[in-house]
């Protein structure tokens, strides 16, 4: 993989919690203590999950751990030895596949916002449970926030390092770390490989718009996770960030919500082992599984729990179609 050596992690100001006064429902940085179903993986989902974790039973079932934060996590009293976090869609999913493959039983979900990439199995299951899209972000004090409006073919060619300036700025490209779903999608969307992911890009902690430090700095953002930021539902990391367009597409609508029908909009999901699904789990089914699940139902003092974090919502929720290995 061509990826520059100027890595940015490790920015993030403060913990991936919410300030002080935040409504019931909101997120929390992670599972306070092991619940019956724990679950890892996507950044983009995290605040969300977390949210939701709180309204399902009082807390009392899901425990969602960050993507980010103490290098292991304990899903379990007994029976299980600290799990390595998985930082993104990826890394949770392939630490479930292995949870499974050992037999261990100490990981129940994983989220994700990428559907499979292998389909070689149907080891595992993809619920989508919401609608998010992918722009792309910039610094509002630059000269690339100047009526921002991309094509598919320039952001192709400026991640292959073959266009490096925009509006008299010299671009210093940023992608999401290795294993994030959102670096998967938005590679797949602008036609990029990893192979030919040009040297010029650095790597930075997904959806962090405080990384984004120079002029020259651009990278793909969930609008969701943008949303939940600025109205601080979720930790207000967009720094000095702002959204562009991308073919022409607006990401919010008129009111500020997600435009779902933004072009580079993706359904996210909770991963879940099929064996589970089609032996009938009750937890699993009654948490994850149709439009009447806890997750597709989850309310916060009345409203969803999936609009509040920025995101859509979808007539699939809870669907149990889409299958994989990875």
């Amino acid at each position: 993989m061509n990826v520059k050596s100027r890595v940015r992690l490790g920015a993030v100001v403060g913990a991936a919690v919410l300030s002080v006064g935040a409504t019931a429902g909101s997120a929390v940085a992670d599972a306070p203590s092991p619940r019956v179903l724990a679950g890892v993986g996507s950044d983009t989902t995290q605040d969300v999950m977390n949210a939701i974790a709180e309204v399902v039973d009082g807390g009392a079932t899901i425990a969602s751990y960050n993507a980010t934060g103490s290098a292991t996590i304990k899903t379990r009293v007994t029976g299980c030895d600290d799990v390595i976090r998985p930082d993104g869609s990826s890394a949770g999913i392939n630490a479930l596949n292995s949870d499974v493959d050992a037999l261990h039983g100490c990981l129940d979900f994983a989220r994700s916002s990428r559907g499979p990439v292998d389909t070689t199995t149907q080891d595992l299951t993809w619920i989508p449970f919401a609608k998010d899209a992918v722009s792309i972000a910039v610094r509002e004090d630059s000269a690339l926030n100047n009526n921002l409006d991309l094509t598919t073919a320039q952001l192709h060619d400026i991640y292959t390092c073959d266009l490096t300036t925009l509006n008299g700025v010299s671009l210093t490209p940023l992608i999401p770390q290795a294993n994030s779903g959102t670096r998967t999608f938005f590679l797949g969307k602008i036609g990029v490989t990893e192979a030919q992911l040009g040297t010029c890009v650095g790597t930075m902690q997904e959806h962090n718009g405080v990384e984004l430090d120079s002029a020259g700095d651009i990278a793909p953002y969930s609008i969701a996770q943008y949303i939940a930021q600025v109205t601080q539902v979720a930790n207000d990391r967009h720094g000095a960030t702002v959204l562009g367009k991308v073919d022409g597409s607006e990401p919010f609508t008129t009111e500020g919500k997600l435009n779902t029908s933004f072009v580079y909009s993706r359904d996210v999901y909770n991963v879940v082992p099929t064996k589970k699904v089609s032996d009938g789990d009750a937890t699993i089914t009654a948490t994850f599984v149709g439009v009447s699940s806890k997750v597709c139902t989850a309310t916060d003092a009345g409203q969803s729990v999936i609009e509040k974090f920025g995101f859509g919502q979808i007539s699939t929720c809870g669907a149990t179609t889409l299958k994989g290995e990875r």
